[in-house]
């Protein structure tokens, strides 16, 4: 049953949706589009769902101008998108795609004509594959052509552009893509991963130095996936420490040099038997930590972890789907182990007294750093009636309840600015493919026709009003 509040946020409350380029664009070939390392791996046999790319997704390359009249629809302040870098630079340096600057340049106009701000994110998760065969993230020169696009995309799109993220979730772009194999580039070293998180922060530093040499008063900003991490025996020691291990290398490895400009000592020594971190190299802990004007919150779900005695079956039930390796460096006597339910189809349980207990962590440790929910939303089993409709009851109740949950950190201090629901359509959900819908708006992938769900209709209402709904 939906909870109704009838809870108001704060004047200037910024309400919008989420996307990224490669999960919707399509066109992957068209364009002058250079390949990325998703369209290697989703392409490479058994790596996704049923083998399903990128090649054509929502289209949204070519649908662009209809979607942007969802977004004005829906009444949204903001609209938070990808650029695809090699839709722009194919090789990730070099060579400009003039074809590819202006879609994006089109695509900016269009919702600035529309009354919407656009909050554009420079990298979600395509790296260029030539980037990749030069070493990707575990590559220090990866940073240094990142600002060379940031500065780029900077000059094209100028002071249209209301908030310039850099980086989405380098959690995942580092863990899974380079420890657990689970996402692109599918490696499974993790000496590699640690050495792309640090390069992943080198390069939002060097990315926020490059906007602002074109654009001093730049709005900047960085989306983290912070994890809610709690211990399954709070009075245990082990099952303590185990938390704090996983706490280093999801939250701190990131907050750590971004938002204090130092890396936590503990994290070094929980994988020095992994890496010696020579990689991180005099001053990059400073060009790290630059002052952003917004940090970007995604939550979903939490988790719950504890020592692993040896003996028994190690439990890895942290949400993520098996893969190569462990996302988790450094950290073999940690185990995951099921929360309670309920789940969305994704298999993360439902807890939104999460989504506060992160803010007001965040608030606590940074209390002047503002925040905005940049991605939450689910994935169920949509199912089409027969009259057309889609009704989506679960995924209303989701939305509602974590927006009381952002509410209440708000009446206790969090300074949070805005909500962006994941996602705006639905998508190529990376290795899920197809099989996993987290729209608002129903795509069907044989017709590509959208279909507003009920909870595009309930989300319109909230946005409206301000306010969740009454009863």
């Amino acid at each position: 049953m939906t909870i109704g509040t009838g809870r108001r946020f704060p004047d200037g409350f910024l309400w919008g949706s989420a996307t990224a380029s490669y999960q919707i664009e399509g066109a992957a070939k068209e364009g002058g589009r250079g390949p990325s390392i998703w369209d290697t791996f989703s392409h490479t046999p058994g790596k996704t769902l049923n083998g399903d790319t990128g090649d054509v997704a929502d289209d949204h390359y070519h649908r662009w101008q209809e979607d942007l009249g969802h977004i004005a629809d829906l009444g949204l302040g903001a609209y938070r998108f990808s650029t695809a870098w090699p839709r722009v630079q194919p090789g990730g340096s070099g060579p400009v795609n003039r074809e590819g600057l202006d879609f994006y340049s089109r695509l900016v106009d269009g919702l600035l004509d529309r009354g919407v701000k656009p909050v554009l994110t420079l990298y979600h998760w395509d790296l260029p594959q030539d980037l990749e065969d030069a070493g990707g993230w575990a590559n220090r020169d990866t940073a240094y052509r990142f600002a060379e696009y940031a500065e780029l995309m900077a000059r094209e799109l100028g002071d249209r552009v209301d908030t310039w993220t850099t980086l989405n979730e380098p959690w995942c772009s580092a863990y899974l893509g380079y420890a657990s194999g689970a996402h692109a580039p599918g490696r499974a070293d993790g000496a590699a991963a640690l050495a792309a998180v640090h390069h992943l922060n080198l390069a939002h530093g060097l990315g926020v130095q490059a906007i602002r040499s074109v654009l001093p008063s730049a709005r900047a900003s960085i989306t983290l996936n912070l994890h809610v991490i709690r211990p399954v025996d709070p009075s245990s020691e082990a099952d303590l420490d185990a938390v704090r291990r996983v706490d280093a290398l999801a939250n701190r490895a990131f907050t750590g040099p971004l938002l204090s400009g130092a890396y936590p000592a503990d994290l070094f020594d929980d994988t020095a038997h992994v890496t010696d971190w020579s990689f991180v190299r005099a001053g990059d802990e400073e060009i790290a930590h630059q002052p952003i004007d917004v940090l970007g919150v995604n939550y979903y779900s939490t988790a719950l972890a504890r020592r692993w005695d040896g003996a028994r079956p190690r439990s890895e039930d942290d949400g993520h789907d098996d893969a190569l390796g462990s996302p988790w460096v450094g950290a073999d006597d940690v185990e995951f182990v099921r929360p309670e339910g309920p789940y969305t189809a994704m298999g993360w349980n439902i807890d939104p007294t999460g989504m506060t207990e992160l803010l007001l962590r965040i608030a606590r440790e940074y209390p002047d750093q503002p925040m905005m929910i940049t991605e939450n939303g689910a994935a169920f089993a949509d199912t089409v009636s027969p009259d057309g409709a889609v009704h989506d009851p679960l995924r209303i109740d989701y939305i509602a309840r974590h927006l009381e949950a952002v509410g209440q950190a708000i009446d206790q201090g969090a300074d949070v600015r805005g909500y962006f629901a994941w996602s705006l359509l639905d998508n190529f959900e990376w290795s899920y493919g197809y099989d996993r819908r987290f729209g608002l708006i129903r795509v069907d992938y044989d017709t590509l026709v959208r279909t507003w769900k009920d909870s595009a209709h309930w989300y319109q209402g909230v946005v409206a009003r301000n306010a969740l709904p009454e009863g």
